[in-house]
């Protein structure tokens, strides 16, 4: 019991500690990091590849993977953790009331354990990066996660160990959706030609510089 309250004061601890370090241009970007439809023509641009970089059924396949990845990353996290622990986001837990920054009044819904963010996330990041096989394009969608799951903390609707937990779930839902596709349809992960995987890379890029721009407005 003693372990379980020290993990917890310190779960608190470092939410706090991050939640704490907010500045008008940070809040902006944060929440712009936070919101899923701004990444939508990155998830297209990746959709994109893998269709001019694989054989029609073959890319058929992969994108069958990727939606079972982000369907177990975020029914896991979302249908089942949550409901079962019932853990309170901060936003929403009264013995916080006063001490967590608020953005834009978003609190997110009732429950927090686990991040569906950091699980969806880190699922499409890994499971991406062992179908693109770039290292550019590894490095810079495991950036890409781990700034959307610090997101969730800064905005103060997750505790650092829900956003751990969630990346837990991710990793298994991507291992999952890839090895199934390696035993179901092996021959998708050879690509037909070369990934130019500039494309993913230069659409996050400009979805990154595009929300900098918009927090530079904003503040």
């Amino acid at each position: 019991m003693d372990f379980l309250n020290t993990i917890k004061s310190l779960d608190t601890e470092l939410l706090l500690f991050v939640n704490g370090l907010h500045n008008s241009f940070f809040d902006e970007l944060m929440y712009a990091f936070s919101q899923i439809f701004v990444w939508i023509p990155f998830y297209v641009s990746a959709l994109y590849l893998i269709i001019i970089s694989h054989k029609k059924m073959d890319a058929v396949w992969v994108i069958l993977s990727f939606v079972l990845c982000i369907v177990i990353a975020d029914q896991v996290s979302s249908g089942i953790i949550k409901e079962a622990v019932q853990r309170l986001r901060p936003s929403r837990n009264p013995a916080l009331e006063g001490m967590i920054h608020i953005v834009n009044g978003y609190t997110g819904g009732k429950y927090g354990f686990v991040s569906s963010h950091a699980a969806n996330s880190f699922g499409f990041a890994l499971l991406s990066s062992l179908v693109f096989k770039q290292k550019t394009y590894t490095t810079f969608v495991f950036i890409w996660a781990v700034i959307v799951s610090y997101s969730r903390i800064y905005l103060g609707v997750h505790y650092p160990f829900d956003v751990l937990g969630g990346m837990l779930v991710g990793v298994m839902a991507a291992l999952i959706a890839y090895f199934a596709l390696k035993k179901l349809k092996p021959s998708s992960l050879q690509a037909s030609g070369e990934i130019p995987a500039t494309i993913p890379n230069s659409v996050l890029g400009l979805s990154v510089a595009g929300m900098i721009i918009y927090a530079l407005i904003e503040m």
